[in-house]
């Protein structure tokens, strides 16, 4: 396994050539993979539920959750069964275990409900079942208001969910507080008497007709061709035309015995936004698709399909939206990024007081290529990036630097005894190699275990152990192989700027050398603005993206180069400090003896470890605790509120003119 660093030292070009892919492939798949808010998981749980107008919440219990309860009991791998029953309706809630066959599931419970069904009584409506599942709840919410016809409202809104539901990243766009159109007919009794046309001969003609019969098929010289019999309805003109009955030589229509009109059903919801009525459509995406670029898809459908619109729509209609989920996870994604950022500034701050400005930026090197290592392996293995996968990278920050310190530190220390770089560097990372594999290792079993955390709550923090598993793998390839070329590469060009901090060193004066390391240190800010921001120093547009992001990586480049020989040049270099060998010792080396110099103390020392823990763990926490939670309290961001009404009951005494005894009531 040792022998894996010399052969990439003695292929440096292949291996800067790799480092250069990975770069290239890591930040495409950081930029491609979906981001979310919350890892996209599946609840192994189904809702069943049965509307019933006009049922009391008793019969509802009697006599359709217990008939299901009674079907569904046998479910295998069923968990928990609960059930709700009410006022025209009746919902019952299953719980199955981890690792459920949803596929096999769904059909048992369609079959379990198809079985219950035919004991329902009469009047029940169809059931239906729903899927649990984060993925399908709405990431945007379109609104449509104006003072505009109810029916030109539905139009557009039809002609909008149609231009939604056409994309790919859309699963579904569903119409809130509209009323679907329909075809009214009022019967008039007195024209029935007046044809002699009784109400069951006009309801069996109707329920007769709009249906498609097939009439078999005639057999030709010219072939087979089959024969149907067309009575659907097409449009309203077929209703009004449809005939009931014959009155001598006249054929009695259903137009000339009602008065038929194109109107829309009663309405059962109501949606408002900022105080007005509106018509909402909510869209749900497909999973696998980056939510963010769905949002600004979205709004580009939007302003494509507004811009068809006449002008006399456009002033009257106004488009707004709501519930707008991007923006939450687009400020989440930022606020990692943003803690991301600072955690690899604060890391290469100590780096630098403690190594140099060399090893600082080495170790810089690192942190950077292990992450985008790591979003290429998070793009082979489908993984989202979502809240978790972002705290899971903060957490690795500190860790995946241990590595490469180790190999800097002693590389550095093989350089100053006048060994050539490339060959401190190999030495290094070979002397080290299964010290910082060990430590690794033991690392990662401390987060292995929590890859086979079961149930709903394993699922959703089973994303922290993949990404560390992968960060941590990175980090071992970057420190292990890829810093070993990159120092050997960069020690040659180091001695450049030794050189050149040699003659700053010689030529100018110590304040003067100081002087220059802010605007180095400054050089190298702006650089790392301009690779997050394009914009930030050329103005908004004038080259692309990617050409800005070049310009900035140029630009810290230049300014890294700058501040390794600045800060080489104003380093202060102090005397040793002559050690007198002798018997005194220091206050800490007489509490070390006196843990250590005797065959007695240090048992004591260690009972008294144990005894500590024992106790915290045992005693004190369990006292003291307070129980566990999944998740801690935190501000929520949005609120839903159902309100319920109840029929009022009148009171009685009141109806009947009682004393107002109880008008208090």
């Amino acid at each position: 396994m040792i022998g894996i660093v010399s052969w990439a030292a003695s292929r440096a070009r292949m291996i800067l050539a790799f480092i250069a892919i990975t770069l290239l492939i890591g930040g495409f798949a950081y930029s491609s993979l979906p981001k979310e808010g919350e890892p996209d998981i599946q609840i192994p749980g189904l809702f069943i539920s049965v509307p019933f107008p006009g049922i009391s919440a008793e019969d509802s219990e009697s006599l359709l959750v217990k008939v299901m309860e009674t079907e569904l009991a046998d479910m295998d791998g069923l968990k928990k069964m609960s059930a709700t029953a009410a006022e025209h309706y009746a919902g019952i809630f299953l719980e199955f275990e981890f690792g459920w066959d949803k596929p096999a599931i769904m059909a048992d419970v369609r079959d379990a409900m198809n079985s219950a069904k035919a004991d329902f009584p009469d009047g029940a409506e169809q059931y239906t079942i729903s899927e649990i599942n984060f993925s399908e709840f709405p990431i945007v919410i379109v609104n449509l208001t104006g003072a505009v016809p109810e029916r030109t409202m539905a139009r557009v809104a039809k002609e909008l969910q149609n231009d939604l539901e056409s994309l790919d990243a859309v699963l579904e766009a569903g119409i809130a507080g509209s009323r679907d159109e329909m075809l009214e007919v009022v019967i008039d009794p007195l024209r029935l008497e007046a044809y002699n046309v009784t109400a069951l001969e006009l309801i069996n003609v109707v329920r007769n007709n709009n249906q498609l019969i097939a009439a078999g098929a005639i057999e030709t010289d010219q072939g087979r061709f089959s024969v149907k019999i067309p009575s659907s309805f097409d449009e309203p003109r077929d209703v009004y035309n449809l005939p009931v009955k014959v009155n001598g030589n006249r054929v009695v229509t259903l137009g000339e015995l009602a008065e038929i009109n194109f109107t829309f059903e009663d309405r059962r919801g109501t949606a408002r936004f900022d105080g007005e009525n509106t018509v909402a459509l909510q869209v749900v995406k497909r999973k696998g698709f980056n939510l963010m670029d769905t949002v600004a898809l979205i709004k580009v459908t939007l302003d494509q399909s507004r811009a068809k619109w006449p002008p006399e729509l456009k002033a009257a209609v106004q488009v707004g939206t709501s519930n707008d989920q991007s923006r939450v996870v687009g400020s989440m994604v930022r606020q990692l990024e943003g803690s991301v950022l600072t955690a690899v500034a604060l890391v290469m701050i100590v780096v630098l007081a403690s190594l140099g400005s060399r090893a600082a930026l080495l170790v810089g090197f690192a942190i950077p290529t292990s992450f985008l290592l790591c979003f290429a392996f998070l793009a082979v293995m489908g993984v989202t990036i979502s809240n978790i996968v972002m705290f899971g990278l903060i957490l690795a920050v500190g860790m995946l630097v241990d590595g490469a310190i180790v190999v800097v530190e002693y590389a550095d220390k093989r350089i100053n005894d006048g060994i050539g770089p490339m060959h401190a560097y190999v030495e290094a990372a070979q002397r080290m190699f299964w010290p910082i594999v060990s430590s690794t290792a033991t690392t990662l079993c401390a987060f292995l275990p929590m890859l086979f955390w079961p149930g709903v709550p394993g699922q959703f923090m089973g994303m922290l152990p993949v990404t560390l598993i992968f960060v941590l793998s990175a980090s071992l390839v970057v420190a292990l192989i890829y810093l070993p070329v990159m120092g050997g590469v960069t020690g040659r060009m180091s001695r450049l700027f030794v050189s050149i901090s040699d003659v700053l060193r010689a030529r100018l004066p110590w304040v003067v050398r100081a002087a220059l390391v802010p605007p180095a240190m400054y050089a190298m800010f702006l650089g790392a603005m301009q690779i997050l921001n394009p914009a930030y120093l050329l103005p908004a547009g004038a080259v692309p993206g990617v050409a800005g992001m070049l310009a900035g990586v140029v630009v810290f480049l230049f300014g890294s180069f700058s501040a390794s020989v600045t800060l080489g040049a104003a380093r202060i270099e102090r005397r040793r400090t002559r050690i007198n060998s002798g018997h005194r010792h220091t206050p800490f080396g007489l509490f070390t003896k006196f843990i250590a110099g005797n065959p007695i103390m240090p048992i004591v020392a260690i009972g008294t470890i144990f005894a500590g823990v024992f106790y915290i763990g045992f005693v004190l926490f369990p006292a003291n605790t307070r129980g566990v939670e999944f998740f801690v309290a935190s501000e929520p961001e949005q609120a839903t509120i159902f309100v319920r009404a109840r029929q009022h009951i009148p009171d009685r005494s009141r109806q009947h003119g009682a004393p107002g005894r109880g008008s208090n009531q």
